[in-house]
């Protein structure tokens, strides 16, 4: 019995998976949980830990946050530490130094692909954005790709399906010099309506089905 003790002990210490996890160390902020899930910043780069304690998505640098966030910001903007919302979180990615916008899981897997130019937080399964969509058209006569911009109020589902196009949008200027995050003109109210902004008019209210 003491030799079969002895080979327990040896073993629980050779196995990395019997023995206590690693704690993590150097943590410069902490938030709350939001389903389930706290995020965890070291530097510029977040994370999140389960209730646990657990790293259950690693620290990477492009989820968004927005330390200096200011009351009546554009809605990405309004995001002073990342978070889930119906199991989704914003993250971001640069093209020609304009950011563009998706949603990963609470696995850390990219599902609302980088489509966006700003969008709301999800709310009963559905947000609402400003869709971008960038079409190559060819080269001009000094060899530089020409490219078609379209861009849409729409609403989305948590899979990322596009479920409705609302208004097209204009005079949104896509390089770094003259960009400015456009407003979203479309919001989320319930499983039937919806609010449209209408340039002049100001907001009315319509009716969806989904």
């Amino acid at each position: 019995m003491k030799t079969i003790g002895i080979f327990l002990g040896m073993l629980f210490l050779l196995h990395p998976s019997l023995t206590a996890q690693e704690k993590l160390e150097g943590i410069d902020e902490i938030t709350a949980y939001k389903e389930g899930l706290a995020a965890v910043r070291k530097g510029n780069q977040w994370g999140f830990i389960n209730k646990k304690g657990e790293l259950a998505i690693d620290f990477r640098d492009d989820l968004v946050w927005n330390k200096d966030m200011k009351p009546g910001e554009q809605e990405i903007l309004e995001t002073p530490y990342p978070s889930f919302e119906n199991g989704m979180c914003p993250v971001q990615k640069m093209e020609d130094e304009i950011p563009l916008y998706g949603f990963i899981n609470t696995n850390g897997e990219l599902i609302v692909d980088y489509k966006f130019l700003n969008v709301s937080a999800f709310k009963d399964g559905y947000a609402t954005g400003v869709y971008f969509d960038k079409v190559f058209r060819g080269n001009n006569e000094f060899n530089l790709k020409i490219f078609e911009f379209k861009f849409h109020d729409v609403l989305i589902d948590s899979k990322g399906k596009i479920i409705e196009f609302f208004d097209r949008r204009y005079n949104i200027q896509m390089t770094k010099k003259r960009y400015k995050i456009p407003a979203l003109r479309a919001k989320f109210l319930s499983n039937d309506m919806v609010a449209i902004f209408i340039e002049g008019k100001g907001w009315e209210i319509r009716k969806i089905v989904l």
